[in-house]
Parts: structure tokens; C-alpha cells; sequence
């Protein structure tokens, strides 16, 4: 059961692809997509990360911050960067603290669930039924931004 929009989105702090701190705090003011996904160079996630991947410039353009987040660790996440690509960060969860905090935990892996934060830090809208191949230009849609 995900989180509901109006509920202030929860804090976080953890390292990204890079090893560097990231914190949801970071983004205070920006709008932020918090894209929970299962696993690094599987099919589905594939999909997805490159979806966001390929429409970057306009999410970019639209000052919308992308973040994916899965129980991989900063090594495999690197690799699926690099292997794809990925112009955004992907946020190290090993200890599941940020999938539990929230609530998308899948028994030992994050659920496919994203999270679109307000620039107030409020989750604004909940997407669970996502459609790997098609998700990050549904989001702009839904959004009104493309």
C-alpha cells in the first residue's frame, strides 16, 4: 500500500551512483519524480530507465528532478548507469530503508511504484499501475507537460 498524495513526502539520506550524499532535502523548491523499481538490467526497470532516460531534456526543461531507487547497491547501479546511459541518479538502498519509509518494500525488493514530489514536499500523485515501457512520458502527460 503506497503512500497517499497530500502526505509529506519522507526524508531521506543515502549516497547515489556516484557515492555521493543525496538527500531528499537537496531538492527542497523542485518538483521530484522518485521512481522505485526491483532491480539494476532487468527487462521492466530497463524499460523504464531509459524511458526516463530518452525524455530527460524534458524533464530537465520542466525543472523536474528524476531519481530512481532500488535495493541494488552503488556497484550495480554504476554499471547500469554506465551500460544505459542514465543521465539522472539512481539512490543506493541496500538496507531498504528508504523503499519501507515509503511503503513500496516487496519482500527484499523495491515495488514499481513512483512518487511525484511537490516543491513543498508533499507527495502530489501516486502512480502503482505503471506501465514500464510508456511510464515517463505518462507522467508528463499526466503532469500537463507534454
Amino acid at each position: 500500500m503506497a503512500l497517499n498524495p497530500g502526505t509529506v513526502a519522507p526524508a531521506f539520506q543515502t549516497v547515489d551512483t556516484q557515492g555521493r550524499p543525496i538527500s531528499l532535502a537537496d531538492f527542497a523548491g523542485k518538483r521530484v519524480i522518485l521512481y522505485f523499481y526491483p532491480k539494476d538490467d532487468t527487462p521492466g526497470c530497463t524499460k523504464e530507465a531509459c524511458g526516463f532516460r530518452d525524455r530527460y531534456e524534458t524533464y530537465q526543461e520542466k525543472d523536474l528532478v528524476v531519481l530512481g531507487v532500488s535495493r541494488d547497491d552503488q556497484a550495480t547501479h554504476q554499471a547500469f548507469t554506465q551500460k544505459y546511459n542514465l543521465p539522472f541518479p539512481l539512490l543506493v538502498d541496500t538496507d531498504g530503508a528508504i523503499t519501507k519509509a515509503y511503503d513500496v518494500d516487496g519482500g527484499g525488493y523495491s515495488k514499481r511504484v513512483t512518487y511525484v514530489i511537490s516543491p513543498q514536499g508533499q507527495i502530489e500523485r501516486v502512480y502503482t499501475n505503471v506501465k514500464a515501457e510508456t511510464h515517463a512520458q505518462d507522467i508528463l502527460l499526466d503532469l500537463g507537460l507534454d
